[in-house]
């Protein structure tokens, strides 16, 4: 059994999709990170990061629990447990941790930032909203012109799709639309369609 703690953010739902894309059973606990839940001592034993999301799986390596934090790890041990959504051929496999790369260090924190000096700035910042927008919007167009020539990230659906769609998923909160980049839109729609998807980003139920 794999205990989710999260919270409905793109990286929340990362997790939550790939448990339920993967089929392993699951308990949710919701972490409220707008009243603090992830500064309470029982979680940060968890994650030490206070961030969501986190995973204990109860059958761990050699039937112990094992405590998973970040996003991008909690997908790659979860792919490996089951032998899902990342492929074990070496020439697939790291084309998909490449682009699942991508999204941890490009697409999560420059939508993030985009996010913030478009919606939460008390003080308009014009300077900031400027640059994290049209660095969100230069990722959008690498991602449209891989995605030209591949169905999804990596070629073949993998963890990579499983981390960047739930960002991509608000591209109104970052003025973006999707008809602009018609190759993302495709491959958007596709996922959008996938039923484990439609589930795991219904997660939490708040």
């Amino acid at each position: 059994m794999i205990e989710l703690y999260t919270w409905g953010t793109p990286n929340g739902k990362k997790a939550s999709v790939m448990l339920e894309e993967i089929g392993l059973p699951y308990n949710v606990h919701a972490i409220n990170i707008g009243q603090g839940d992830q500064f309470k001592p029982e979680y940060i034993k968890i994650n030490p990061n206070s961030k969501i999301p986190a995973i204990v799986d109860t059958d761990g390596p050699g039937g112990k629990p094992l405590a998973i934090f970040e996003s991008g790890a909690i997908l790659i041990y979860l792919a490996e447990k089951t032998g899902k959504l990342l492929s074990k051929d070496p020439a697939k496999r790291i084309e998909a941790i490449e682009w699942l790369m991508f999204q941890m260090g490009g697409v999560g924190p420059m939508f993030g930032q985009a996010h913030h000096f478009l919606r939460q700035v008390k003080e308009p910042n014009p300077y900031g909203a400027e640059r994290y927008t049209k660095e969100t919007r230069r990722l959008y167009g690498v991602m449209n012109a891989q995605l030209g020539t591949h169905d999804y990230l990596a070629g073949e659906y993998s963890i990579a799709d499983v981390a960047t769609y739930p960002w991509v998923s608000r591209y109104e909160w970052h003025l973006v639309d999707l008809a602009e980049f018609p190759n993302v839109k495709r491959w958007y729609d596709a996922i959008a369609a996938r039923p484990a998807v439609q589930r795991g980003m219904a997660i939490p139920k708040t």
